[in-house]
């Protein structure tokens, strides 16, 4: 009798295509064509995060502190140029008195101007006070601290528009030239309420210029 041949054993089978893992989309995966339960699908901002962002670290301070800040830094600088036209006033009112007296007694009709070689000089000085010293009172604190004794008083400081930090001393120059030029120029009026109707950091034209904006402490 023959032996018994062995059991076949387990044949090697030959290797097959290995499944591919899915490729990462970065959205939860979907059921039944729908979205994956419990998660919310993925909506773009309506808002720019970058703006939003931006106002949360400076805000624009609110008009009213800005009126008030404004009022006291006004007459802190009234004060200071009335330190200088103070003791100017007595000289130009003998002058064009003296001026207004001789016209009078010429007899003839003469037109007599306030503002002469002897004035000019004068209204030179307090001007260069207004501008110089309201600079140094206007610059030098904005420069250090990022704020004036009015702004401080109210709560309110100077901020740069890109970087939100205290303006370098070359904006907070030209912010006061505009300012102080305008103001003497009779425009200061329309520049000041400018803010009123500026969207979204309520600047003024002098904040434009200088690229800053008032902000809330």
């Amino acid at each position: 009798p023959q032996a018994p041949a062995p059991a076949p054993g387990p044949q090697a089978q030959a290797p097959g295509p290995q499944a591919q893992p899915a490729p990462f989309s970065g959205f939860p995966p979907q059921q039944d064509g729908g979205a994956a339960e419990g998660v919310v699908p993925w909506k773009p901002p309506t808002t720019d995060p970058f703006l939003a962002a931006a106002q949360e670290q400076g805000r624009p301070a609110p008009l009213g502190r800005r009126f008030a800040a404004r009022l006291i830094d006004t007459l802190a600088l009234a004060v200071i140029t009335g330190a200088a036209a103070v003791p100017l006033w007595g000289p130009a009112t003998d002058h064009i008195d003296a001026k207004v007296e001789a016209a009078k007694q010429s007899g003839r009709e003469v037109t007599v101007y306030l503002l002469d070689g002897t004035t000019g000089p004068y209204l030179a000085v307090v001007l260069a006070v207004l501008l110089i010293g309201g600079g140094l009172y206007e610059v030098l604190p904005t420069v250090k601290w990022g704020h004036t004794l009015g702004k401080k008083v109210c709560g309110v400081k100077v901020l740069d528009i890109e970087s939100h930090d205290t303006p370098p001393l070359a904006s907070v120059i030209r912010r006061w030239l505009v300012y102080g030029v305008l103001g003497v120029l009779a425009v200061g009026v329309v520049n000041a309420v400018w803010c009123l109707f500026d969207r979204p950091w309520r600047q003024c034209w002098h904040d434009k210029l200088a690229r800053t904006f008032v902000a809330e402490k």
